[in-house]
């Protein structure tokens, strides 16, 4: 099974580069509501650029945002899930407003600048792939 997600710029890509290294991915999901319950999908995962060959079959399955980066596919392999007790009850009072509103005052060429100085390398200096 394949799952993905819209990724937008941001103040780091971890995920990227890591991908890059060894393919390995997890997404976690944790239930905050009345029944506890943690869900992880594991599997291997490669970001996909803007103007790559399967960008045009993945990006109408997303809502459009100005400061989009990429795409995160994973391929998963395993699904697991746990108890979830120890995780808290919360309750969900709505969407920020603030990474959107940034992305979206800035033109292309200062999110391309953006993109060069804080997403290039991650944390521990591996390479991270940039469609600009």
């Amino acid at each position: 099974q394949r799952v993905a997600y819209l990724d937008l710029t941001g103040s780091g890509n971890e995920t990227a580069a890591h991908l890059k290294e060894n393919g390995r991915i997890t997404f976690m999901f944790c239930s905050f509501g009345p029944k506890p319950l943690i869900l992880r999908l594991y599997g291997r995962g490669r970001a996909v650029l803007p103007g790559a060959k399967e960008w045009d079959e993945l990006v109408p399955h997303f809502e459009a945002f100005h400061g989009t980066r990429q795409i995160i596919v994973a391929e998963v392999e395993l699904v697991q899930t746990s108890c979830g007790y120890g995780v808290p009850r919360m309750e969900l009072l709505g969407d920020r407003k603030t990474l959107q509103g940034y992305l979206d005052a800035k033109n292309e060429e200062e999110l391309k600048a953006y993109r060069q100085e804080k997403n290039a390398r991650s944390l521990d200096g591996l390479p991270v792939p940039l469609r600009d």
